[in-house]
């Protein structure tokens, strides 16, 4: 049923303007910093310092390149992190009720190529750390690192499968549907090894912040796998045939 267009005694809702969204934004980072400076200023500060020191392991004297690996690390796993569970939940078509499928489509491509992107600066750091430095044939080959060689080589074979699988969102049009699904399923795997990689090779997985991280996004995957696998099954089900009518 259409609704009639209102009329011109109706007031319309006012658009809220961006500059103002700005300025509120601006206003309320600044008294954010405000109220964290007076904080650490004051007899709580020390206390606070220390548990950061403790939950993100910035005690340790370390230097600029590793933070910017690590947080480039980091940064590649959550964004892989959301390819993967934006994808489980368009293959359940839990967005089609909210969100046009092509813009949910479209975001899972992003997520996939900004992780690509953080991964490549994560790469890169590594091989320009002075402390230590990874050669072009340790990053590219599997299994020749110098550090933990095995889960560090798992670590690359993720990035190998995310990087084809990206690359199959630019040649669906070209390959079978069938094709692209099944390399999109390889996504797992890849996730799956950028999990154990993170987890058994970073050198912040102990950091309680770290162990939370990866407990909580592997679990929701887990979740979101088994809810699309179910809806698989359901949706393959032989339908009961309609009774008869008498």
């Amino acid at each position: 049923m259409s609704q009639n267009p209102p009329s011109k005694t109706e007031a319309l809702p006012k658009p809220v303007s961006i500059s103002s969204g700005w300025i509120a934004f601006i206003i309320l980072s600044f008294f954010s910093v405000l109220a964290g400076s007076i904080v650490l200023i004051s007899p709580l500060g020390p206390a606070i310092r220390n548990l950061f020191s403790w939950l993100f392991g910035l005690g340790a004297a370390q230097s600029a390149t590793w933070y910017v690996t690590r947080a480039a690390g980091i940064v590649a796993y959550l964004l892989l992190w959301l390819s993967t569970i934006w994808g489980l939940a368009i293959s359940s078509k839990i967005f089609d009720r909210l969100l046009h499928r092509g813009f949910t489509f479209d975001f899972h491509q992003l997520f996939s190529l900004l992780a690509l992107g953080f991964l490549a600066l994560h790469v890169f750091i590594l091989m320009a750390d002075s402390y230590l430095p990874y050669s072009l044939a340790e990053v590219l080959v599997p299994f020749l690192s110098p550090y933990r060689p095995f889960w560090v080589g798992l670590g690359v074979i993720a990035a190998y499968i995310s990087i084809l699988v990206t690359v199959t969102f630019y040649l669906r049009q070209k390959i079978s549907m069938k094709n692209f699904r099944l390399i999109h399923y390889t996504s797992l795997l890849g996730y799956l090894g950028a999990t154990l990689h993170g987890l058994l090779a970073g050198t912040d997985s102990s950091l309680p912040v770290a162990m939370l991280m990866y407990l909580v996004t592997f679990l929701l995957v887990i979740f979101l796998l088994a809810y699309w696998l179910l809806m698989l099954w359901l949706s393959k089900r032989p339908q009961p045939a309609p009774a008869l009518a008498r």
